[in-house]
């Protein structure tokens, strides 16, 4: 199957997707900071640059689009085209995270990822939901989480 795309217009789709500062983690960041959390943002000195880095809880949380992470809900579906080429680079994405995950839980960090069908979509949380699973996580002494969306 072909792209229904030309080159150019796909190239220009692929380069306005952006790795930080996401509406997703945007969202998150405003309420947990309403909250009164403070934190840092992809801080560069720790493994997989965590979207927010609660340092005081010794915390990191990576806010994962499904798509770019294979998350097994409705939101990612592997494209038709290239098929074998995306399903390579999107495990390698995998692959990536699982070992950020150990250098994090080495150095003694706390993780959470939300996925982003915890957010948007048909098997969204309740914004509530979101923020109170995330802010107990944060004050818990759980070293790994994940929120996801309704199963």
């Amino acid at each position: 199957m072909t792209d229904v795309h030309d080159k150019d217009t796909r190239s220009r789709n692929m380069a306005a997707i952006k790795s930080k500062n996401t509406t997703l983690e945007l969202w998150l960041r405003k309420r947990l900071h309403a909250k009164g959390f403070r934190y840092r943002v992809n801080a560069k000195i720790l493994p997989g640059k965590p979207d927010i880095v609660l340092t005081k809880y010794k915390a990191v949380i990576f806010i994962h689009g499904c798509f770019w992470h294979m998350h097994d809900c409705p939101l990612f579906v592997l494209p038709k085209s290239r098929t074998t080429w995306w399903n390579e680079k999107l495990k390698k994405n995998q692959n990536r995270d699982q070992d950020n995950i150990n250098k994090l839980h080495d150095l003694d960090w706390r993780i959470l990822i939300v996925w982003e069908c915890a957010i948007k979509g048909r098997l969204k949380l309740s914004e509530d939901d979101v923020i109170r699973k995330t802010t107990t996580w944060i004050h818990s002494d759980n070293s790994f989480s994940e929120i996801k969306g309704i199963n």
